[in-house]
């Protein structure tokens, strides 16, 4: 086969985009076969698909993004968008839990063709909402009746939720993340460690993962005849509001020895507190939280967390967001995979393992 060639400038004018023709005619091929061969569509001879792909990459063929798009009417790219306030989301963890999803969803999307565009909560977002040319969106734990969900689904674009939805009638997809089985792990740990006084401390918001939370916490208690100490404080006060939070607990409840905090900015400002009141930890009160992230791990002393495995998770969203986008609708909840307890000194007493 002779070698291919560029397609060469005139003096006058800049070199001239090399086509799908272009391709076709030195692959000698129809344009059929060169655009099901470019994009792994259709059945190709596995000799032709490699030699088309050979000569494009030699040409320097670039497809058109645009024309694809009028064409085919995908954007070839999804969305993730986060529910949370950026000063729960963000902080010393920088979107922690959102960009570590991020970094495994990108790389699954690109494996399928498609861009990741990362859409941090904002509010009065509907502008940007509209604007984003995508074909679906994972969005990260929403909240009851979520805006940002309702305007997508009016939209007509696939939407799935990492995290189960708070809404009971909720017709979207989603990753069960285990928030029930998480809670019942973080409580058994403190059990365990001979904690009797437990308060809870979650987000006043509606998510599942906080009602799961309370649904086991009041179960536990109730199995094992031990006081009910609740707070909720809001997501938007971030660190600040665990730490006021922690106050008012200790103030109204001062025999707590454990608390279990599955907000992770809360938890930081509970550590806060607790050192203001000179209560150590974990020899006065234990402390535990739900995602394993910077904060847990950054924090004095170090908090105990759960690992959620959010690898998997992420990469579980992103192939059920592409059956749906496909059109094949039958899995409509997956389940991730089993949470991990990760101990640390916030939760481990002289004398315990």
């Amino acid at each position: 086969m002779k070698k291919p060639q560029q397609i060469p400038a005139t003096p006058t004018a800049p070199a001239r985009r090399t086509t799908i023709k272009d391709v076709a005619r030195e692959a000698r091929v129809s344009l059929t076969t060169v655009s099901h061969a470019l994009n792994d569509r259709g059945y190709v001879d596995p000799d032709t698909r490699a030699k088309v792909k050979r000569i494009a990459e030699a040409l320097g063929y670039r497809p058109n993004v645009r024309a694809q798009r009028l064409r085919t009417g995908r954007a070839n790219s999804i969305a993730l968008l986060s529910s949370m306030p950026f000063s729960v989301a963000g902080g010393s963890s920088r979107l922690g839990f959102m960009m570590e999803v991020a970094a495994v969803a990108a790389e699954t999307a690109l494996q399928q063709g498609q861009a990741l565009v990362l859409v941090p909560h904002m509010e009065g977002s509907r502008q940007l909402i509209d604007q984003l040319d995508i074909d679906g969106a994972l969005m990260v734990e929403p909240v009851a009746d979520d805006p940002q969900i309702r305007r997508l689904k009016e939209r007509g674009v696939s939407v799935v939720s990492i995290g189960c939805v708070a809404d009971a009638d909720a017709s979207i997809p989603q990753v069960d993340l285990q928030a029930g089985a998480t809670g019942q792990l973080l409580l058994d740990h403190l059990l365990e460690r001979g904690a009797r006084h437990i308060a809870l401390l979650v987000g006043a918001q509606q998510r599942h993962s906080y009602a799961e939370m309370e649904r086991v916490y009041t179960a536990c208690i109730r199995k094992h005849r031990l006081p009910k100490m609740v707070a909720k404080a809001d997501e938007y006060g971030g660190e600040e509001a665990g730490r006021l939070a922690a106050h008012e607990l200790l103030a109204d409840y001062p025999d707590i020895d454990a608390i279990c905090v599955p907000v992770d900015a809360f938890a930081s400002g509970v550590i806060k507190a607790l050192g203001e009141l000179e209560r150590r930890v974990p020899d006065d009160v234990m402390v535990v939280t739900r995602y394993d992230g910077l904060r847990a791990r950054n924090a004095n002393p170090p908090i105990t967390a759960v690992n959620l495995h959010l690898e998997q998770v992420s990469a579980l969203a992103v192939a059920l967001l592409f059956e749906h986008i496909c059109g094949d609708t039958r899995r409509h909840v997956v389940t991730g995979p089993a949470p991990e307890l990760v101990i640390r000194k916030s939760s481990t007493r002289a004398g315990t393992p």
